[in-house]
């Protein structure tokens, strides 16, 4: 027998994975426990699926990794796994393929707010009343975590006249968008951002990262947009500085947990937007998803270096 891929993927996605060239066999992995593929089959697809987040703190089960050479995610972000995912030889990851759709989202979000048409809505003669809009073009828009999804609201972002200032992990590298100013400051870009955007990848290292103190420098009127991970972000410390006027509005596209309890403030807090993890529009995205991993499938069949390695030492 060839190659075999376990996959936790839709039908039709299987169906074109074994039209690929290399013609693999393509096996279901079982929904309650996928990582039991692991003895059946060469490389895992997974997919942040409710048996692999109900299951962060499992143990490393003994078939774990069995005769796996090759685990690839379909989401760019790998915190939804226990950490022993990492203990495959080779952990692969879906970076970029809804970065455009992410960052649609937060323009939308950063438009939604500037220009609230809803609120000068005229329903009536005795509402057609004159109301100042706000601006986007000179506005500054602060992005932490500059990766694929920060790069693209960056490109989108400048060409509307918006200040983009950011802070990435490496900043000792240039910007993969020119025209961004690049800091190694956090304190800096919460300063200075009319919209502060989270964009970071969910570790160890940044969990809690925007605390009380960090959201105390933002501006009163500051307008914070999460698309990366709830445990990013301190949501008490958000809700307190909400209530006091020391922060503005607040576009959750991301809690912690998901979905947040029944009587949580967050759902009817009048100075939070809140979607339930949509902004990715993940079901429009499979094309991309799948040239991805056509591609890493042409480049492991050949031998050669596959494409989005995701680091075990820094877990993105």
């Amino acid at each position: 027998m060839g190659l075999v891929i376990a996959s936790q993927m839709e039908e039709g996605f299987n169906a074109a994975l074994r039209a690929h060239a290399s013609r693999p066999t393509v096996i279901g992995a079982p929904e309650a426990s996928p990582w039991e593929a692991a003895n059946d089959a060469d490389v895992l697809l997974a997919r942040p699926s409710p048996a692999w987040r109900g299951n962060r703190q499992l143990p490393r089960p003994a078939v774990w990794p069995g005769r796996l050479q090759w685990v690839l995610s379909a989401s760019a972000g790998i915190d939804f796994y226990p950490p022993w995912l990492l203990e495959a030889p080779l952990v692969t990851c879906g970076r970029g393929v809804a970065s455009d759709e992410i960052a649609d989202y937060v323009i939308a979000a950063i438009y939604l707010q500037a220009k609230d048409l809803e609120a000068v809505r005229a329903r009536s003669l005795a509402e057609w009343k004159q109301a100042p809009l706000g601006r986007v073009a000179g506005a500054t828009v602060g992005v932490i975590g500059l990766g694929a999804i920060g790069a693209a609201v960056a490109r989108r972002a400048l060409p509307l006249g918006a200040r983009v200032i950011a802070t990435r992990r490496r900043p000792h590298l240039p910007s993969p968008v020119p025209g961004v100013e690049l800091v190694d400051d956090l304190r800096v870009v919460v300063a200075a951002a009319d919209h502060l955007v989270l964009a970071l990848p969910a570790t160890d290292a940044t969990h809690l990262l925007v605390d009380a103190a960090l959201l105390s420098h933002a501006k009163p009127t500051a307008h914070l947009i999460n698309v990366a991970r709830g445990s990013v972000l301190d949501q008490d410390a958000l809700v307190e500085a909400l209530d006091a006027g020391r922060f503005g509005f607040a576009t959750l596209d991301v809690t912690e947990p998901e979905p947040l309890p029944a009587d949580h403030r967050l759902w009817t807090h009048p100075r939070v937007r809140l979607t339930p993890h949509v902004a990715s529009n993940y079901t429009l995205v499979r094309g991309a998803l799948f040239e991805k991993v056509s591609e890493n499938l042409d480049r492991f069949v050949r031998g050669d270096a596959l494409a989005d390695v995701v680091d075990p030492l820094v877990g993105y």
